[in-house]
């Protein structure tokens, strides 16, 4: 069962008309694009390092935690479970590169 709000009010119906123009165009966009343009900007920042690595890993964790805010009220028990991990290893990487041993 998905929670679904009845409305939406303060910071969550600013964020969310802010962003649907955005949304709009990533919509229009196919399936695999935004993802392969993540996975590329991931792979790029682990073979590059340095501070371009930690600025693109930056991007992905941004942009990623900005969906994830958009989409939590829709989500159910185990998605939200399996997208704050992915969030939690986005960041993980963030913090090794930009303080590497």
């Amino acid at each position: 069962m998905t929670p679904t709000p009845a409305t939406t009010s303060g910071l969550r119906a600013t964020v969310e008309r802010a962003s649907l123009p955005l949304l709009l165009r990533l919509a229009r966009l196919p399936r695999a694009v935004p993802f392969i343009a993540l996975l590329t900007a991931l792979v790029v920042a682990v073979v590059f390092g340095g501070a371009a690595g930690v600025v693109l890993t930056a991007v992905v964790v941004v942009f990623v935690g900005w969906l994830m805010y958009l989409g939590w009220p829709r989500l159910g028990t185990g998605e939200r479970v399996g997208r704050v991990a992915v969030l939690v290893m986005a960041v993980a990487l963030c913090l090794t590169q930009a303080f590497p041993r």
